[in-house]
């Protein structure tokens, strides 16, 4: 007896064929490694922790380190990477060298990671994980952190040149950068609030605190230039913190600093400079629960720039080197 097939049944036979040879491309999830690595998060948790109670200004450094990642091909651990013959990497680049810090407390975290899971946990998302235990290990804001990152084998000097944001920048550059990631500007704001925690070297608000300028608070500068005299190369390493009345726990003070012109750095300072991200930095001045959960969305956001997923990449058995 013939078999008959209808039309119907034609179109979709054939739509099944069409989806199943489209590339699959997996999402991250937080229930990533629920299976394969069950103590994954709290074994992160509790190095990082370890990390902030030795040193407070740690936190800062290891938020920045998940954001200097992210913007450089995505969060895909290559900040990570040094070089070698064939890897210019990131390290060495003008916005990374002598002011990221925090790559041996990544080391230390992937090290425990890996005596509990071997190759499961890549460096990318232990570098996601660690950002909001240490934001929460200074009274900020916690999130759910996506997971399912790939490591990527490859690192890039010249992207970190032109794609990380410099403390010179201008609104429209800053704005720029972060609309190029596809974070807006309340983002932008909102993640330039984690500036209410950790240090900034000296050489990085030399011109700002020492030229007169209307756009800063006189008594402000005058303090800064204590520790940061006018001779380059002086106290060029010398620290001060960006936030000077609360520079170890994470709130709202960073935006009172910009309206009162106690902005440390070009770059804060710009974000309450008559432009048009004013309006959020007096909202998040006034509101410390509104920058707050603004921050830990723009977080999240920031963490699905352009990772590595599915098959891509590698989960690299030491951050800092390739497999």
């Amino acid at each position: 007896m013939a078999s008959t097939v209808t039309p119907c049944a034609c179109l979709i036979l054939a739509l099944f064929l069409f989806i199943s040879s489209m590339p699959c491309e997996a999402q991250l999830s937080s229930t990533f490694y629920d299976n394969t690595c069950p103590k994954a998060l709290s074994t992160i948790r509790t190095a990082t922790r370890s990390a902030v109670s030795r040193e407070r200004r740690m936190a800062a450094s290891l938020i920045r380190l998940h954001f200097h990642d992210c913007f450089v091909q995505g969060c895909d651990a290559s900040i990570l990477l040094d070089d070698t013959p064939s890897i210019l990497g990131e390290k060495t680049a003008l916005n990374n060298a002598g002011s990221v810090r925090g790559y041996e407390v990544i080391d230390d975290v992937k090290s425990k990671v890996e005596n509990v899971c071997p190759g499961v946990v890549s460096c990318a998302d232990i570098l996601a994980v660690v950002a909001r235990d240490a934001s929460v290990a200074v009274g900020g804001p916690t999130w759910t952190v996506k997971l399912g990152r790939r490591d990527s084998t490859t690192a890039s000097l010249s992207l970190t040149e032109t794609n990380l944001p410099r403390f010179t920048d201008s609104l429209g550059r800053l704005t720029s950068l972060f609309r190029e990631k596809g974070l807006s500007e309340r983002d932008m704001v909102a993640l330039s609030g984690s500036h209410t925690i950790g240090q900034a070297r000296c050489v990085t608000f030399r011109g700002r605190i020492h030229n007169n300028a209307s756009d800063i608070d006189a008594g402000f500068a005058s303090t800064r230039k204590r520790k940061c005299s006018l001779a380059i190369g002086s106290d060029d390493e010398k620290i001060a913190p960006l936030d000077l009345v609360t520079p170890n726990s994470f709130d709202n003070n960073y935006f009172k600093n910009l309206i009162q012109k106690k902005g440390l750095l070009q770059s804060d300072q710009i974000l309450f400079s008559g432009g048009s991200t004013d309006s959020i930095v007096t909202e998040y001045s006034k509101s410390p629960s509104t920058f707050k959960n603004d921050f830990a969305a723009a977080m999240v956001r920031m963490g699905d720039i352009e990772p590595i997923t599915g098959s891509q990449g590698q989960i690299r058995k030491l951050c800092s080197v390739v497999n």
